[in-house]
């Protein structure tokens, strides 16, 4: 017996032996990072920015693989298939790695099985409505849903469940009023329809699509959803700042994740290479040309506490609507 304890002890040592060493030599082959829809999109853009620099932080090539479909969730389902060694990354934002399994029944996964190594870059969410809709900020677009009656305002969204879906639920809840949902398949066809007038409103992310199409006078761009203004987007005032929607704040943000079970070595690796490369200058004048802000620097605590509650956050506003998968 305590011969076979004595093999089992040094098995175990040897086991723990041999992690450490994989965990040390990581990364031993090309690095892929899986993005969870097709290339030339604003994820795509993200992670070709990150690629070259990451790769010559950690000493081996950094690979995009674009991979749509169910909502992001395809990608996400392939990064927990393969092994969790930390050579597959998942680009992920609360769309896919929270939202996706509350609101689509094909989703079998959980945010919990992601490790949120950092969060990369944050993007800015505003209001958006028809050229003709007479308001022009985020209290006035309340008060004219409030006397709108039995014509409740149009507002469109990249499907159910979808982040912009459930701000928008979020915010008929906290001013009392009710509204319409256009569920639509993407971000291009919403924005051409609220140009056209066929919906009055939406939440989306700020592009310089979005802008061109203010500054020709074909939509309007009454407020954005941050605690505070965006450096980009300084002239356009917060929701918040208004008398309705007080404390109300929302960012839609992307990070670098991996399979919960992969080595702590590895993930220590992955965190001090990303912080690097978020700290290069030409990085973040790439991201800030996309109209995006790269992310503050966390510690590996910081961006788990931080991606808890952001899960907690959701789900509660998904249990208030009655969210369910479909």
């Amino acid at each position: 017996m305590n011969a076979f304890k004595t093999f089992g002890a040094a098995l175990a040592g040897l086991l723990l032996a041999i992690g450490g060493a994989l965990a040390q030599s990581y990364p031993s082959k090309p690095v892929n990072l899986m993005v969870p829809y097709p290339a030339g999109g604003p994820s795509d853009s993200i992670a070709r920015i990150f690629t070259v620099p990451l790769g010559k932080e950690l000493g081996q090539p950094v690979l995009v693989e674009n991979l749509g479909g169910v909502a992001g969730a395809l990608a996400a389902q392939k990064v927990l298939a393969a092994p969790a060694d930390g050579h597959y990354l998942f680009q992920g934002s609360p769309n896919e790695v929270i939202l996706s399994a509350l609101g689509n029944a094909a989703v079998k996964f959980k945010a919990e099985d992601f490790r949120l190594v950092h969060p990369v870059a944050e993007a800015v969410m505003v209001f958006v409505v028809r050229k003709d809709l007479p308001v022009s900020n985020v209290d006035e677009l309340i008060a004219l849903a409030r006397k709108s009656g039995d014509k409740p305002l149009t507002y469109g969204s990249v499907g159910i469940g979808s982040l912009y879906h459930l701000i928008l639920e979020n915010v008929q809840q906290i001013a009392g009023i009710t509204l319409t949902h256009a569920p639509y398949k993407g971000n291009a066809p919403l924005l051409q329809d609220i140009g056209g007038g066929q919906v009055d409103f939406a939440v989306l992310v700020y592009s310089a699509g979005m802008g061109a199409l203010a500054e020709q006078g074909r939509l309007k761009v009454i407020g954005q959803l941050g605690g505070q203004r965006s450096e980009l987007l300084k002239n356009v005032p917060t929701a918040s700042e208004g008398k309705e929607l007080k404390n109300f704040s929302y960012k839609i943000w992307s990070g670098l994740m991996v399979a919960k079970n992969t080595p702590e070595n590895v993930v220590q690796r992955l965190h001090k290479a990303i912080g690097a490369t978020l700290q290069d200058p030409s990085v973040r004048s790439q991201l800030a040309a996309q109209t995006q802000l790269a992310s503050p620097p966390m510690s590996l605590a910081e961006s788990s506490k931080f991606f808890e509650a952001e899960t907690s956050r959701y789900r509660t506003i998904a249990k208030s609507i009655n969210l369910q998968p479909q």
